[in-house]
Order: structure tokens, then C-alpha cells, then sequence
């Protein structure tokens, strides 16, 4: 397995992500390792890790999107930007406060459909990059908050935007901002798509909406939304309520993951329209229209806590978890850890190259997984 150095160190001094544990915008740490379940694997596995790319120990890559027209893949860490040549593997260029992001810390990013790269950044507002030419919003601008989680496109060009103050829509033909925030079960968003009816899914610390441009729709907990706590697990203090100074993403407590069903920390949809959640504890919930379907360690997921998740097609799901990256594919589950090449068993994002190449981000940098 070969290794190749992106970022041999932190690119500015003082920077979140540097030289210590990771914390959340509060200064709190969040723990980074798990002691979760031994993980389900299968004896015939059909995937490996091909190549690693560091990103430095105490870096944290916690996005990533790929501009498939350009065959680059654009991935977001604690201590800035990298673009990388899909092909060729090389990284192009880093992108940090001195080329023209507001806040290096990056916990999402989205190339738009014009091209447009989109980075959302933890308490320094979006950063968007053009033809060379960058622009930052700020509350002042109509966002809703310095804190943004995540991003989606609908049909009608329009830039969803979760933030920890509510939902932004971005109408880029009039430059303006409309914020929802009563609308949402929960105002801490952290997960955004779109099914092909234009409905917008919205993952937030209480449970899930989906606007299907005129009415709004809530699931929690009691609706089916992540698994019981079969293993009684350590209930999770974040209520997800109250200030940022309150606020804390630990997911460990007394040395175990914790359990909180509501909080999602990601939604995707199939191209069949089926709805995949990751939750904190529930494992991995799948709505098919009509009800929710939960799947755990029990069932062969790595992890229980579900932090990102990546859609080949109906069937084929990559989920990255608290122990490790699964790939479920209708029937069965296999899993890879940091025993099979992983720099580490959070997997905080997942992308597929057009070949069908898995790109796995975590502490420490990326993993690269091909089939076999």
C-alpha cells in the first residue's frame, strides 16, 4: 500500500484541528477514537484499500465532493482545502485564508452544477470559489449563521445551505437568502438532499423534514427513525438545545459510543427515491415511502453512530461510521476498519469516482478503496 503526503503539516499557525484533539465550536474535544462492537466483515470481501494520503495526524478530513468534469476531487479538512487529480492522484493546489477562504475548518463542501465549489465552514460562514474568483456570505448577508454544516442543489438551481441557526435557500438568480427555522423539527441542521420529485430532506439533531416545496413533514425516534437501544448504550447529554457554549459533538462517554436516535448526521436518496439516514447510535434507517428500516452492528454495520453515507444506486450504499466504512449492497454488509488500511475508524466522508473508486475521509487524511 502506498502513501502519499497532501498536507505534511498544518498550513497556518493557530488553526483549528492543530497540534491537539479535535473540538467542537465551543472548544470542546470531541473524542476521536471508538470502542464500538467488533465489526462484521465478509470472508469475501470484493474491495481493498489501494493507497492512503495523509493529511497530517492531528488533521481532520471531515468533506469531500467530486467536480466530475473535471476529474478533480475537492476535499475539506480542519486546516483548509485540497484539490486533487482523481486520475493521476496528485494534489493540485490547497486553498487556505491567504487564497481566499473565510475559515480554514471545513465541514462541508458542494461543486454546483455551474462549477461553482461551495465550502461551508465551522464559524466563518460560506466560502464560494468561481472562474478563480471567491466570495464569502456572513449573517450579514441573510445567512442564517457562521456555522455550516451542509449543502445541496435542487432542480431549480436553488443552494440549500444547513446551518446551526436553520435552513438557508440561496436563489443565485437574485442573490438572496430565505431562512426556515420554525419550520424544522430542530434547528441544528447537518444533512441536506434532494429526491428526484425536487423534495428537499433535511437531517437535523431532532430528527428529519422533508419540504416538498409547499408543506413540511417531521420523523423522529417514535416514527421508526433509528434503532432501539438494544445494547444500552450510554444515552447521549447532547440535546442539541440550549447555546453553543452548551453545545457538544462528543459522541464517546465512560469510554463507549453514546446512543441518540433523533440526531442525524446525514441524509441521502437513491435514484429510486429511497431515503437513507445516518443516526447517532441508531445505526443506518432507510425509508422506503411508507416506513423506516434500521440496520446495526447486529445486522453487519461497522458502527452504530453513522456520520456520513455515499449512494452507488438503490442497492449499492457506502456508510462510514465510528468503526469503520460499510458497503451494503441489498443483502449483504462488508466492512473495512484501520486493520485492512484505514487511517482511522471515523469515517467522516465518503465519495465514488465515476469508476467506482471509494474515497474514505478521516483523521489522519484520505483512503483510497478500489474493487477487487
Amino acid at each position: 500500500m502506498n502513501k502519499k503526503i497532501l498536507l505534511v503539516a498544518c498550513l497556518g499557525a493557530g488553526l483549528a484541528g492543530c497540534g491537539g484533539e479535535d473540538k467542537d465550536a465551543a472548544g470542546k474535544a470531541v473524542v476521536p477514537e471508538s470502542s464500538a462492537p467488533a465489526r462484521a466483515t465478509s470472508s469475501n470481501r470484493d474491495f481493498k484499500v489501494v493507497e492512503t494520503f495523509g493529511v497530517g495526524d492531528d488533521v481532520y478530513v471531515r468533506s469531500m465532493d467530486l467536480d466530475r468534469a473535471a476529474g478533480r476531487l475537492w476535499i475539506g479538512t480542519s486546516v483548509g482545502a485540497v484539490e486533487v487529480d482523481v486520475k493521476t492522484r496528485d494534489m493540485i493546489t490547497t486553498y487556505t485564508r491567504d487564497q481566499g477562504l473565510a475559515n480554514e475548518y471545513i465541514f462541508a463542501i458542494k461543486v454546483a452544477k455551474d462549477g461553482s465549489k461551495w465550502f461551508g465552514t465551522n464559524g466563518g460562514g460560506v466560502s464560494t470559489l468561481q472562474a478563480g474568483q471567491w466570495k464569502t456570505f456572513f449573517p450579514m448577508h441573510g445567512l442564517a449563521d457562521y456555522w455550516i454544516y451542509a449543502f445541496t442543489e435542487d432542480q431549480n438551481d436553488t443552494v440549500w445551505i444547513g446551518t446551526w441557526a436553520g435552513l438557508n435557500a440561496y436563489d443565485r438568480k437574485q442573490q438572496k437568502f430565505k431562512t426556515y427555522v420554525k419550520e424544522l423539527v430542530n434547528e441544528w441542521v447537518y444533512g441536506l438532499a434532494v429526491d428526484s420529485k425536487n423534495h428537499l430532506w433535511v437531517g437535523t439533531e431532532g430528527g428529519i423534514n422533508m419540504f416538498d416545496g409547499n408543506a413540511w413533514q417531521v420523523w423522529t425516534h417514535k416514527d421508526g427513525l433509528g434503532a432501539e437501544n438494544i445494547d444500552n448504550l450510554p444515552v447521549s447529554e447532547n440535546t442539541g438545545l440550549g447555546t453553543r457554549m452548551r453545545h457538544d459533538l462528543s459522541v464517546m462517554m465512560q469510554g463507549l459510543p453514546t446512543y441518540n436516535p433523533n440526531y442525524v448526521f446525514t441524509v441521502k436518496t437513491t435514484p429510486g427515491d429511497r431515503i437513507w439516514a445516518g443516526t447517532w447510535g441508531g445505526g443506518a434507517a432507510l425509508y422506503d415511502g411508507q416506513k423506516w428500516t434500521n440496520f446495526t452492528t447486529h445486522d453487519g454495520l461497522a458502527g452504530n453512530i453513522v456520520y456520513s453515507i455515499a449512494v452507488v444506486d438503490d442497492k449499492q450504499v457506502y456508510f462510514g461510521t465510528n468503526n469503520g466504512l460499510s458497503y451494503f449492497d441489498g443483502s449483504q454488509w462488508q466492512s473495512l476498519t484501520r486493520e485492512d488500511g484505514l487511517l482511522d475508524n471515523n469515517v467522516y466522508a465518503i465519495s465514488i469516482a465515476d469508476d467506482g473508486a471509494v474515497w474514505a475521509g478521516t483523521r489522519g487524511g484520505v483512503t483510497l478503496i478500489a474493487r477487487k
